[in-house]
């Protein structure tokens, strides 16, 4: 079993109660009673005689994240390991370097009782074989190794450790790319892994809280056969894929667990990570959504690896799904391509051959604006596009322009000054935190009730510019219809299952605290 503990601090005997109560209420199965500020040490023999649950006693030096000062260690473990407070035989979580500067350290605790451990704030240790060695050639009963997450490949790292351990162990990663390895500890056999109560008393970086363990992240559900999935992006914090994905595994029954993957932009970066992840033995990644800045990575990533690619994606030139295939004969497809299209004529009540009959102008020659413009082009639409670099803008429009529909690139400016049906925002500018920004800056809108807004940014739901367009009687479509659209069918492609439509709008409207209006 792996526990699901949530670290407390001590400093009164109510406020300790009420956390305590409250953790095992959200699901704790284990507290850690952080004892650094601690001076009234009747406090942690009432809650260990409470028995409220089971318990680890901690106290953290000022050199591994706490606030104990260093060098105290004999006199606190002389405290913590004598009675009353050893005769409740709670957890006692002891520093290895402590050990190692005070070898009588342990003489009055039973090795029963003992999590050794050690702490990193500066990065993965150089030597983490040998300091694991070390650790478990000390007499203990866990093993417990933590360090700050440089890159994503850090959570191999860890979760490596928890394969066929000598006894019970903990491995984490700390930080935002570190979030895999808490999550995944459960699938791993770990001995434990830490949750929050609340976001405001995380006692490290990128601790989870229980909520978000418990609903967002399905710790109930994860099993050994849990098949991984995730969002590949950076930033990728802001991303509600996790949310939406794990909901629909959830209504579905299907056995899987949806993170959010934090991957440097350059090539070799993303390469590493999927040749890494993929090849892990008992990971069990199986699907992977692409997006800014990897969906050209991923498609390149294919090609040099003899991986199959939907002909859509390759004319479009961006992959946006990835299917893992455990030969390393990876596939990948775009689904932005059908969701832009769908988003369009449901809102126009139009079919897509009449797409012929519309002027659209796009803002944005990254993935998603060439699934745009693919689409629309295909579909006989002239289209008209602008994009902060304009030889890129240039290069799209002389790659599509013809197929059916005539696409002219042109600056911004002379953009707006056009009569268009359809605009399209397929950059990132409005997206969260940065709402009140716009692809059209100080521009003046140039809409009208006779024009449609799209844009594909879909947090915040009503983006600036969506303002800005409803503000001149246009139509709108915020991005949450596109992004529903193109994750069903991931989805679907990837566990064979129905995908549950109206969970997953749900899910985005709940998060981003709006009323769900009906289409």
């Amino acid at each position: 079993m792996t526990h699901l503990c949530v670290p407390i601090f001590i400093t009164d005997l109510t406020l300790a109660r009420r956390d305590i109560t409250a953790a095992v209420a959200a699901g704790a199965d284990m507290v850690e009673l952080r004892t650094d500020k601690l001076h009234d040490f009747s406090i942690l023999e009432a809650l260990l005689k409470d028995k409220l649950c089971e318990a680890i006693i901690t106290s953290r030096s000022r050199a591994e994240g706490g606030f104990s000062p260093t060098g105290e260690e004999e006199a606190r473990a002389a405290r913590l390991t004598s009675p009353p407070l050893n005769q409740y035989a709670p957890f006692l979580d002891i520093e290895i370097a402590a050990v190692q500067r005070h070898p009588t350290l342990l003489q009055n605790a039973s090795r029963e009782t003992i999590i050794l451990s050690t702490h990193d704030f500066a990065g993965k240790p150089a030597n983490l074989s040998e300091l694991s060695q070390l650790a478990n050639s000390i007499p203990a009963a866990v093993t417990k190794i933590v360090w700050k997450a440089g890159a994503i490949r850090d959570n191999l790292d860890a979760l490596n450790l928890l394969k066929n351990p000598p006894r019970p162990t903990i491995a984490l990663c700390m930080g935002e790319p570190g979030l895999i390895s808490r999550v995944l500890a459960k699938k791993f056999a770990a001995f434990l892994t830490f949750a929050s109560l609340n976001a405001e008393s995380a006692t490290a970086p990128g601790q989870i809280t229980i909520a978000d363990m418990k609903n967002l992240y399905r710790w109930d559900a994860i099993r050994p056969s849990t098949k991984v999935f995730g969002v590949v992006a950076k930033p990728v914090g802001h991303s509600m894929s996790p949310a939406l994905h794990n909901a629909a595994f959830t209504a579905t029954g299907f056995d899987g667990i949806y993170l959010p993957m934090l991957v440097e932009p350059d090539y070799e970066s993303f390469k590493n990570f999927l040749d890494d992840f993929a090849k892990f033995e008992g990971l069990d990644l199986t699907g992977l959504s692409v997006t800014i800045p990897h969906k050209g990575n991923a498609l390149r990533y294919l090609k040099e690896t003899g991986g199959q690619i939907e002909d859509l994606a390759g004319r479009i030139g961006a992959v946006n799904t990835l299917s893992i295939n455990p030969t390393g004969k990876h596939s990948g497809k775009n689904t932005d391509y059908a969701a832009i299209l769908d988003s369009i004529i449901t809102e126009l009540g139009i079919t897509r051959d009449q797409l012929s009959t519309l002027r659209a102008a796009v803002v944005g020659a990254g993935g998603t604006g060439r699934a745009a413009v693919a689409a629309l082009a295909h579909y006989g639409a002239e289209t008209l596009i602008s994009n902060r670099d304009a030889d890129k803008a240039r290069s799209l429009a002389n790659e599509f322009n013809g197929h059916r529909g005539k696409v002219t690139a042109m600056p911004l400016d002379d953009l707006l000054r056009e009569k268009c049906d359809v605009f399209i925002n397929t950059t990132s500018v409005g997206m969260f935190p940065k709402v009140d920004e716009t692809p059209l800056g100080d521009r003046r809108p140039p809409f009208s009730a006779k024009m449609l807004v799209f844009d594909t940014i879909y947090n915040p739901m009503k983006t600036k510019l969506l303002t800005q367009a409803e503000g001149c009687g246009s139509k709108t479509i915020s991005g949450v219809e596109m992004f529903v659209r193109q994750a069903a069918v991931q989805f679907e492609t990837w566990t064979g299952l129905p995908a549950p439509r109206e969970v997953m709008r749900q899910v985005i409207a709940d998060r981003l605290g709006k009323p769900l209006h009906s289409r």
